[in-house]
């Protein structure tokens, strides 16, 4: 079985910095599921698809047209490593991401990540839904307003806009979407272990996942 580390959360709780740089650290892969929705609301609505059509959107993903070359996310051959990063793009995920017949569609490819020598999938249902049999699963949870201001930081770091106010309501409105949703919706797994990066570094987050690689995978060497 391949080993897999699952690290859920809610938006802006810095888990997938945290995947990428624990990946890098053990030498496994990486799945960034938050990137499949929000490619997919993308490419619907590049296609005029409506957000609340489940069999159109599930088509779509079925079959959808992105690739990976390096870091960078091909959509059509477009890269939109950085338009689906954009506050709408987030919004859209969340709507395309309620309906059990886009995520059925989905499954199977972000299973087939799980490659050797191991993977680390960040998302809102890894733990619970995807892969339930991982041996480790991370909870990562932060304050609503923490959260937005890291955002807020980003946006201006690169230039753009953004209103802190407006921020925080739509991460709470975010957070409450994928916590109702009747498909997968966001909860920690029983077997998770919860981390709160309210008041935490980036690197002591890592830190403290570390610890529990060490815990769980004693036979790694890092």
């Amino acid at each position: 079985m391949i080993p897999v580390i699952t690290i859920d959360g809610p938006s802006g709780t810095g888990k997938g910095t945290i995947a990428a740089r624990l990946a890098e650290r053990l030498g496994w892969h990486t799945l960034d599921s938050g990137a499949l929705y929000r490619v997919l609301g993308l490419a619907a609505e590049r296609r005029g698809l409506a957000l609340d059509d489940p069999d159109a959107l599930a088509t779509l993903a079925a079959s959808l047209p992105l690739a990976f070359a390096d870091d960078r996310l091909l959509l059509d051959g477009d890269d939109v490593t950085e338009t689906i990063r954009t506050e709408q793009a987030g919004m859209s995920a969340s709507r395309v991401a309620v309906h059990p017949p886009v995520r059925a569609a989905l499954m199977d490819w972000q299973r087939q990540r799980a490659q050797p020598p191991g993977l680390v999938a960040d998302g809102r249902d890894m733990g619970t839904v995807v892969f339930p049999r991982a041996p480790l699963k991370i909870f990562l949870d932060a304050s609503p307003e923490v959260r937005a201001n890291r955002r807020y930081k980003q946006l201006i770091e690169k230039g753009l806009d953004a209103n802190l106010s407006r921020l925080i309501e739509d991460i709470r409105e975010r957070d409450t979407a994928d916590r109702a949703r009747l498909a997968a919706p966001l909860c920690a797994a029983e077997d998770a272990v919860m981390v709160d990066s309210t008041a935490l570094s980036i690197n002591e987050v890592l830190d403290r996942v570390l610890e529990e690689v060490r815990r769980v995978f004693p036979e790694l060497v890092f």
